[in-house]
């Protein structure tokens, strides 16, 4: 698509934030009002907008659809979004370890135990750790208490916690990107550890590269946007 604008202005209106192109206020890709909690997110919005050349590119578009499902997705049914975090709660990766005479064991001790315990520590709860790929139920005051702390959460920052849940198949990694100084690339290693540890063993190829840089821009992004929502 031809770009059909010139000027990309943001605007407070009715306690939000919006982005306009030439005055025209954007609607979400389901036709509603996309109006923004914070002036930040508004202008990661408004970024994505004037970074466009004579052609729109609508992959460029990250923080957009974001802030779209929030919008159209998010909002109408917060439950059906939250029962899906917690899914990845009940089978969060950095509880699954490999036997401990593996040497891949000792890389996830090193690089997981220290944020499943963080996250214990500040949720008062305890997960099961399982050793191979049997499954293990989560308790239900774990999740009723990871439930309690996502209901807490907004619309916006919910869409990117599922994000970075889909990319790091855990809860206890995107509720870690959250926390105050967080370090998102190690966050994202971490969540890769058994990826990169094949990696390290049988060398990387273009494609799994390109793949990884890919994740980890994702990742970063949906970081950035939580962090904008909480601005």
């Amino acid at each position: 698509m031809k770009r059909f604008y010139e000027r990309v202005s943001v605007t407070q209106v009715e306690g939000a934030w919006q982005v306009s192109l030439d005055a025209r206020p954007i609607r979400t890709q389901l036709g509603g009002q996309q109006l923004v909690p914070t002036q930040a997110m508004a202008e990661l919005l408004a970024a994505e907008w004037r970074a466009q050349g004579e052609k729109i590119d609508p992959r460029s578009f990250v923080f957009r659809d974001l802030a779209d499902f929030a919008l159209d997705i998010i909002r109408p049914d917060r439950a059906a979004v939250i029962e899906k975090l917690l899914d990845y709660a009940g089978t969060d990766t950095l509880c699954y370890r490999a036997d401990p005479d593996q040497p891949l064991y000792k890389r996830q001790q090193d690089l997981w135990e220290p944020l499943v315990k963080a996250c214990e520590a500040r949720h008062a709860i305890q997960f099961t750790r399982v050793s191979g790929i049997v499954h293990r139920v989560q308790s239900d005051e774990t999740i009723a208490a990871l439930r309690e702390r996502l209901e807490s959460e907004d619309d916006f920052t919910l869409a990117a916690l599922l994000t970075n849940a889909s990319l790091a198949a855990s809860l206890i990694v995107p509720l870690a990107v959250l926390e105050d100084g967080a370090d998102v690339p190690a966050l994202f290693a971490a969540a890769n550890a058994e990826e990169d540890w094949q990696a390290e063993l049988w060398g990387w190829d273009t494609q799994a590269e390109t793949v990884r840089a890919q994740r980890l821009e994702a990742f970063e992004k949906a970081a950035e946007f939580a962090a904008a929502a909480r601005a």
